[in-house]
């Protein structure tokens, strides 16, 4: 039987990053699928004919970069306007179902797939991927109008969903602690790092080495968002114990937007960028990303919670070594190729990075692991695991 498949296409704009990554794969792996006849695109009421067109399109042409933060380009939309106004927030959750549900009318036999939580009012089966449980767990890290929206619209959106695939079994496991769901209607698929992400030869590492200023082998990295759930601070106060010599040989880099609540952070990396063992980089050019993840020396991400933690499988996808978090998700999607810390203990954190950066045999046996680990995960298992999903529902 083929599938005639409707998919959310919201998080289809750049820069691609979390959701927006998680749904473009999956989108352009349904386009060639022989068992899917059909797949369409709706977003925030609009049926849209081609929203991969635009983003498979080389950087010259669009501008978009794939590493987190803001793209000078980028324009203000109506989810990023929602997450500053709780008021705003409310007469949404009011509206826009009725609407959102009246443009989808004469699709019964058609499936719905909203890759980033929401199912609105819809008369066939859906499916919903829900990323993380973070605005239940850990409100404080979030805006008060982004944890009024999701509060408002899981739970209906859960009541209209058939099914829910979650990026993990770790947030698998949080739904059926809180009974938001029937394990048997949850599958936990796991999500993979794009080809993009490789080992790089000296050559291949040359052109964003000079274009970023830095040394191949000769940095710490962090990538994602500054803000308080990915621990930026504890990890700078952490790198500050190292010995000075370690710090200035091997400086910290940190690659990513200026997220929510993180003004002290940004001071403190200030601060710690004017001694010279701290480089900030707020914009990576999409064509510098995979160079910037393999040129690292080590990539630290010690997150308090993810729901899958993406830049852990791209680091170990481009041979570089990983120290993550021991909390949800990571171990998981670590499968034992990383060193885990506990992310509130700065102390127990920097002895770890000094073992990490110092230790040539770790660093050997991690870069092996972590590879192995990362060719375990694809895109392509994953678009198969959601393909059977939708065949279970047809």
């Amino acid at each position: 039987m083929k599938l005639d498949i409707i998919l959310a296409a919201d998080a289809l704009r750049p820069p691609l990053t979390g959701i927006g990554r998680y749904t473009f794969e999956v989108a352009r792996r349904l386009t060639r699928h022989e068992e899917v006849a059909r797949l369409r695109y709706f977003s925030m009421g609009q049926w849209l004919d081609d929203p991969l067109a635009a983003l498979e399109k080389p950087p010259s042409e669009n501008g978009s970069p794939a590493a987190p933060g803001p793209s000078p380009r980028e324009r203000a939309t109506l989810r990023t306007r929602l997450a500053t106004s709780r008021m705003a927030v409310r007469v949404y959750c009011a509206l826009t179902p009725m609407y959102f549900g009246w443009r989808l009318r004469g699709n019964r036999q058609s499936i719905y797939h909203a890759p980033n939580y929401i199912v609105p009012p819809f008369e066939g089966r859906a499916v919903s991927t829900v990323h993380d449980l973070s605005h239940i767990l850990y409100p404080q890290f979030h805006p008060r109008a982004r944890v009024d929206y999701l509060n408002l619209t899981l739970g209906p959106s859960l009541a209209r969903t058939s099914h829910v695939i979650t990026v993990s079994e770790a947030v698998r496991q949080e739904m059926i602690e809180r009974r938001l769901m029937p394990p048997d209607r949850i599958t936990a698929i796991l999500e993979a790092a794009d080809a993009a992400f490789r080992p790089h030869t000296p050559q291949m590492l040359d052109p964003a080495m000079q274009a970023l200023g830095l040394r191949a082998g000769k940095y710490c990295l962090f990538v994602g968002t500054v803000e308080p759930r990915k621990n930026v601070e504890r990890l700078i106060q952490a790198y500050e114990l190292l010995p000075q010599d370690m710090r200035r040989e091997c400086p910290l880099v940190i690659a990513g937007g200026k997220g929510w609540n993180s003004e002290a952070v940004h001071a403190r990396m200030a601060k710690a960028q004017a001694e010279g063992w701290l480089r900030y980089v707020s914009f990576v050019d999409q064509r510098w990303l995979p160079a910037l993840y393999a040129g690292a020396r080590l990539m630290a991400y010690p997150s308090l919670y993810e729901g899958f933690g993406l830049p852990i499988v791209e680091a170990m996808a481009s041979g570089t070594p990983v120290l993550t978090s021991n909390t949800s998700c990571m171990p998981e999607v670590a499968g034992g190729a990383a060193k885990l810390v506990n992310p509130l203990d700065v102390e127990d954190m920097a002895q770890a990075l000094q073992e990490c950066l110092g230790n040539e045999a770790w660093q050997a046996d991690a870069r092996a692991k972590g590879l192995a680990r990362a060719a375990s995960l694809s895109w392509d298992r994953c678009v198969e695991e959601t393909v059977a999903v939708y065949r279970q529902l047809a």
